[in-house]
């Protein structure tokens, strides 16, 4: 299949809202393209690469953007002439590594049409956004291969991913999907939560449920099989390596055979306080030293899930029953704290819930997870039978810069550069976002900061540093890509503040030491 039909079918799916027009475009591709271009059409709508991370970032990029590489005159580059090409971009290292691939990414360019090269430098730069995710490709391939999409991503879930799963069916058609079953050692994605804004509208929500702390570390997955353990993280990579201790606590389970699913996290030794994600995250980052590590941040797993014991599949149960085997198997200081609220009607559970919400954040952890009952694991989905529940905080920032929108954003300016007032009257930079921001928004914040613009590169707008916004946001993290160190995780967009004056916008250390 060539390039060019992905990328007009890109634009016509970022150009529609109605989500059934997008799966039938979806269709349409997926029933042109053989089963074998199907996980590359999956990877390339959905804004990803199946090499990973291959080295090409905007200092290469600028170089490249056009008029610098003229667009070929007509479509003739092949799907699999772009992954062969990404392939080899992805194995260059060494010396002159960035002049290799600045020439390789040159090469591709120059064979590539005008729509061409903009689905593929937004691949490149990462900024595929235009709702042509996984979501929707699932029910794109269950259409053009004429299977139910519920049993399709019951396979996926299964599996792990829609490629191999989307190459197996359109081959095959529905009696492919029976073999991708729960296994031991073939990791299953995540069952998710969605949002409550308190523990009382959860509970209202869901009835009878379990409230859970929610930690703050690395989702992972154990499998055992025999004295074979291995740990997956929440997007499906093996660190088996790298965590000694998750795999000591898995040989320590009485069972031949078990799925788990957990949080790793660290307790500071002094104060028995949860300490923070990042320095978590640098601990299972590391490869080289991991007894070193180990030594400096030993990690704790807890677990709150199990998906199977002793060759069944539990994922089908009721989440009490679940429980029920996850007790059995680990004792109370490897499962996560909870409580049990069995008639929400009842004021004496409703109270207890909300003591343990209130005792949780003073232990130190991010908030709770307020579980239905009689939920099964739906693995891969942001289930609504699982809802989260954690302090929201606000700040009031100036927008230092906008970037140009993609897909159904082309024309708008988007993606917000916020920051914060420093001591010596500037403002520093405390992260990015283009996350809440509805279409009425986005055309007013468009037609403002256009009239506030300084400096336009093409990519990005600078601004004059007039206009606060008020941005939600979960917590800070450390980030050595910012002049503060830290930056803010889950920031949104809440609302405008015309009404206040960049110098009332909040300070760097009124964000950093906690308000």
């Amino acid at each position: 299949m060539l390039l060019a039909r992905v990328a007009e079918v890109s634009r016509e799916v970022a150009a529609v809202s109605a989500r059934s027009r997008k799966i039938a475009l979806l269709a349409g591709l997926f029933a042109e393209a053989g089963p074998e271009e199907s996980p590359l059409v999956i990877a390339y709508l959905s804004g990803r690469l199946p090499q990973g991370r291959i080295g090409v970032g905007w200092s290469i990029l600028k170089e490249v953007i056009p008029p610098a590489v003229p667009p070929a005159a007509g479509p003739g580059l092949t799907l699999g002439q772009v992954d062969a090409a990404m392939e080899e971009l992805a194995a260059v290292s060494g010396a002159g590594a960035r002049a290799e691939r600045t020439r390789l990414v040159h090469a591709l360019l120059t064979a590539a049409t005008h729509d061409e090269q903009e689905l593929l430098l937004r691949l490149l730069a990462g900024e595929v956004r235009q709702g042509a995710l996984d979501a929707v490709a699932l029910e794109g391939v269950a259409k053009a291969a004429g299977v139910p999409a519920v049993e399709l991503r019951r396979a996926v879930m299964l599996e792990g991913s829609l490629p191999p799963v989307a190459q197996a069916v359109l081959a095959e058609g529905a009696p492919a999907l029976d073999r991708f079953t729960l296994r031991v050692g073939s990791p299953v994605q995540p069952m998710l939560a969605h949002t409550a804004a308190s523990v009382a509208e959860a509970i209202a929500g869901l009835g009878p449920c379990a409230v859970e702390e929610k930690l703050d570390g690395i989702r992972v997955q154990v499998h055992r099989r025999g004295d074979d353990v291995r740990v997956y993280t929440r997007s499906l990579d093996d660190i088996t390596d790298r965590l000694p201790e998750v795999v000591a606590t898995a040989h320590g389970v009485a069972a031949d055979a078990f799925i788990l699913d957990g949080e790793v996290i660290a307790l500071d030794p002094g104060t028995g306080r949860p300490v923070s994600f990042q320095s978590i995250a640098a601990r299972v980052g590391s490869r080289a030293d991991v007894a070193g590590a180990r030594a400096a941040l030993p990690l704790t797993p807890v677990f709150f899930d199990v998906l199977a014991r002793e060759g069944e599949s539990l994922i089908d149960r009721a989440g009490s029953e679940r429980h029920a085997v996850l007790t059995r198997l680990l004792p109370e200081s490897q499962r996560v704290r909870r409580t049990v609220v069995t008639d929400p009607a009842d004021p004496a559970q409703a109270e207890a819930a909300e003591r343990f919400y209130t005792d949780t954040l003073a232990r130190g952890h991010e908030g709770v997870l307020v579980k239905a009952l009689e939920a099964p694991y739906v693995a891969g989905r942001r289930g609504r039978t699982w809802l989260k529940v954690k302090p929201v905080h606000t700040v009031d920032l100036v927008v230092l810069a906008v970037e140009r929108g993609h897909g159904r954003r082309t024309g708008l300016l988007s993606n917000l550069h916020l920051g914060a007032r420093s001591a010596d009257g500037g403002f520093v930079m405390l992260g990015k976002t283009f996350k809440g921001l509805s279409d009425e928004t986005l055309r007013w914040q468009t037609e403002r900061l256009g009239e506030l613009a300084v400096s336009d590169d093409g990519f990005t707008v600078r601004v004059r540093p007039e206009l606060v916004v008020e941005i939600a946001y979960d917590g800070l993290q450390a980030s050595t890509r910012y002049p503060a160190g830290v930056t803010l995780r889950f920031a949104r967009v809440v609302r405008y503040r015309p009404d206040k004056r960049a110098s009332e916008a909040d300070t760097v250390e009124r964000i950093t030491q906690g308000r």
